[in-house]
């Protein structure tokens, strides 16, 4: 006979900034709490650039991202929440008294009153080059992601997609690389303007509109030359590169959870200003909800982490104050200043 399912006040699903600072605002509500996460690490996007300098995060200007998953991570543990791994999310039932079991993809069930919503992007897959013979080289010097900056040292290193991780990377590289190319089949770059002006106004070689369109190799294990082709005119050029690294966006995976009867488009859940979405008791935070005061920044991750906890907890208990007291006047707080040795008179 199986276990009786534990009953928790609030279950997150989503180990990313916004599903880990709702696990450390829970604690500070005093709901048992429960995070999921379909990874084997927190992180959620973050962990695709860990060497990456954050800027806009209050408090910690300059931060790397790695950095900064492992403090979210320790301050998401503070209040001792319930830390589920490895499990995919998929199902929901909702049952008579109005609670809901929560089924992952491999079966594992968990019972809870409420449900916070902290998906990102959902399960993210690069998108892959679209170049017959492409894959061969992902073992040598075909990179989708940037983890560490050292291997590109002194290396020409050509980029090839426009996004905010094609234009991140082209600024954390130049410094070390010998030379950087970045080819984008649009004229416009999807990064914040900031970093785009950056990276025209550094010795990045930027490209438009240019397509990365053939791969060659000397040896059959890496790639030594390439052509890129201009979208607009067919003209070619063939290009020497060292390593090449590809941005053409990420594949989103919502498996089941667009099946529950949110009000959804592909990327994200429609949410009112207390970040509640159209299903009684489920509420939404970080990139997955959209509302029309959104703010599209980790930052904005935080505050909708508290706004949607807040939302869960008067859900629950309707006379309940709106928010948490400030942590200097929150008794949960005086214990962990003790612990800590705080002299607080």
């Amino acid at each position: 006979m199986a276990e009786p399912l534990e009953l928790y006040d609030l279950t997150i699903i989503g180990g990313g900034p916004a599903g880990m600072y709702a696990s450390f605002y829970s604690g500070m509500r005093d709901l048992k709490t429960k995070l999921i996460e379909a990874k084997e690490e927190l992180g959620g996007r973050m962990l695709i650039y860990p060497e990456k300098m954050i800027w806009d995060v209050g408090g910690f200007a300059p931060i790397a991202c790695e950095k900064l998953i492992a403090q979210l991570a320790h301050q998401a543990a503070i209040f001792d929440p319930t830390l589920v791994f490895g499990q995919q999310i998929t199902g929901l039932e909702r049952r008579g008294d109005g609670t809901y079991v929560l089924v992952a993809e491999s079966g594992e069930r968990h019972w809870t009153r409420t449900v916070i919503l902290a998906l990102g992007r959902g399960i993210l897959k690069m998108a892959k080059l679209d170049i017959e013979g492409a894959e061969r080289y992902e073992i040598t010097n075909l990179h989708y992601t940037v983890q560490e900056l050292e291997p590109f040292r002194g290396k020409r290193v050509l980029i090839s997609g426009g996004g905010n991780s094609a234009v991140d990377w082209a600024n954390e590289l130049e410094p070390i690389a010998g030379s950087v190319t970045v080819v984008h089949r649009r004229n416009q770059f999807g990064g914040h303007e900031k970093n785009i002006d950056r990276m025209k106004s550094s010795s990045v070689d930027v490209r438009t509109p240019y397509a990365l369109t053939q791969l060659y190799s000397g040896d059959g294990e890496a790639i030594d030359k390439v052509t890129v082709s201009n979208v607009d005119t067919g003209e070619t050029e063939q290009l020497e590169v060292d390593a090449i690294v590809v941005n053409h966006g990420l594949q989103s995976d919502f498996t089941g959870i667009k099946d529950w009867g949110l009000n959804m488009n592909e990327w994200n859940v429609f949410a009112s200003g207390k970040l509640e979405t159209n299903l009684p008791g489920i509420f939404a935070a970080g990139d997955f909800a959209d509302y029309s005061s959104k703010v599209n920044l980790i930052a904005g991750a935080f505050s909708d982490a508290v706004l949607a906890v807040n939302s869960a907890k008067l859900y629950m208990d309707p006379e309940a104050p709106r928010a948490a007291y400030v942590s200097s006047h929150n008794d949960r707080f005086k214990e962990k200043n003790r612990e800590l040795g705080v002299n607080e008179e």
